[in-house]
């Protein structure tokens, strides 16, 4: 009988356990990387819109739009690992985030909006994959640890997601000095992480994390190994895989839409980039670096109990981002650091049910699939938040959003009851 952790099904492959530590690795080191170049949007990609269009009316299309590019990134991505593994899926994604970047670059300094947008659409597979890159973290991972997995490979996002926004203002003074306007500095270090991160999955992510996970459980399904087959099951959970993908398009939706619109309402109020980048910068860490905590709640206490505390944690960001008064870094930074976290509790459990519901013969199709749900919710959020706040203003767009988060408990309660 061949164990799951135990020894390797044919000559020279690698263990499920020395497998799994050498994915871990690898995923961590291309997402401190990829987490440069995803808060390089957030960040400033706002602004620029603002800049180019002088109005705050389409401040939050940029936002949509690269969540829209991560929706078409999403599906890619899914199909190409499914197809080939995650090695050329993630790889393709994060090269594909690069060629956004020098795109966003290039209409920085012709100064053309159509370009700017187009070039944010393709910068948003960037996203995508950084997310997609979770699911890599589990395949091999033993499901009583998997989303102490999942949170590994957030965690790493941390170091590059909080270090990127505070380089915005030395590398708007590269940007100059290079003859491009400062708001683009930031998308050269996208474009630079992005690629790095590309190059380091395509040499390292060896053996491929799905495409062994295939061949281990073949393996143990014909030496007969039932134990084995029941944590792989062949039927997907649907109750699960809804309440999972619910999970986590509220918690982009809610997050996106406030995030986007934070560093304008702190723009419009007189603080600078420097500003605007610490408090997304505090974002940015609560949203990956409370993951390993996340992932141990999830573990030992079920992840419907931690998706119900995601939309509470929300419900209270939007409450304290409304009340926030414009002139205080402080209260912003606070209800950024707590839509932070709302959104880590809703992605970490939500990608442990995913992961648990589908069958690993459809897996990466189908966490492909949700992720193209969660980014239609993103570029939901992220083109009405502007439109929201030009006519009611930021308290009012935080407060709904807020209430809206609220709306997983009940999903949560009904998925209880059909057990």
């Amino acid at each position: 009988m061949t164990s799951t952790t135990g020894r390797a099904p044919t000559a020279g492959t690698p263990t499920r356990a020395e497998a799994q530590r050498r994915t871990l690795t690898v995923l961590v080191t291309s997402q401190i990387l990829s987490g440069a170049g995803l808060a390089a949007g957030i960040t400033v990609g706002a602004l620029l819109a603002q800049d180019m269009l002088g109005s705050t009316d389409l401040a939050g299309l940029p936002s949509a739009l690269f969540t829209a590019g991560s929706a078409l990134a999403a599906v890619a991505v899914g199909r190409l690992s499914q197809a080939r593994g995650r090695r050329p899926g993630l790889a393709a994604g994060y090269l594909t985030g690069a060629v956004g970047s020098a795109g966003v670059i290039a209409a920085a300094a012709l100064d053309n909006p159509v370009l700017l947008f187009l070039a944010l659409f393709v910068y948003g597979a960037g996203t995508a994959t950084n997310l997609q890159a979770r699911y890599a973290g589990a395949d091999l991972a033993d499901p009583a640890r998997r989303a102490r997995a999942v949170s590994t490979v957030l965690v790493a996002t941390t170091l590059g997601g909080v270090v990127g926004p505070n380089l915005a203002a030395p590398t708007g003074t590269l940007a100059e000095h290079l003859g491009i306007p400062a708001l683009a500095g930031p998308f050269l270090l996208a474009g630079a992480a992005y690629a790095l991160a590309a190059l380091v999955l395509a040499r390292r992510l060896r053996p491929d994390p799905l495409l062994l996970a295939r061949e281990l459980q073949r393996a143990e399904r014909g030496a007969g190994d039932t134990a084995a087959a029941a944590t792989g099951p062949d039927q997907v959970r649907r109750p699960t895989l809804m309440l999972g993908a619910l999970t986590m398009i509220l918690t982009q939706l809610v997050m996106v839409a406030i995030m986007t619109m934070t560093p304008v309402h702190m723009h419009d109020h007189g603080h600078g980039t420097a500003a605007s980048g610490l408090v997304i910068a505090v974002h940015v860490g609560a949203m990956y670096l409370p993951s390993p905590l996340t992932g141990w709640l999830v573990d030992r206490h079920g992840p419907t109990a931690v998706a119900a505390a995601s939309g509470l944690t929300l419900l209270t960001a939007g409450l304290v981002a409304a009340a926030a008064p414009a002139d205080s870094v402080v209260l912003l930074a606070l209800a950024l650091a707590l839509l932070g976290l709302g959104w880590n509790l809703g992605l970490v459990s939500g990608t442990a049910m995913i992961t648990d519901a589908a069958p690993l013969a459809t897996r990466a199709r189908t966490q492909g699939t949700v992720d193209v749900a969660i980014a239609i919710a993103g570029a939901t959020g992220g083109l009405a938040s502007g439109i929201v706040v030009s006519a009611v203003g930021y308290a009012a767009l935080s407060l709904t959003c807020g209430l809206l988060a609220l709306a997983v408990l009940p999903a949560v309660a009904a998925t209880a009851r059909s057990r």
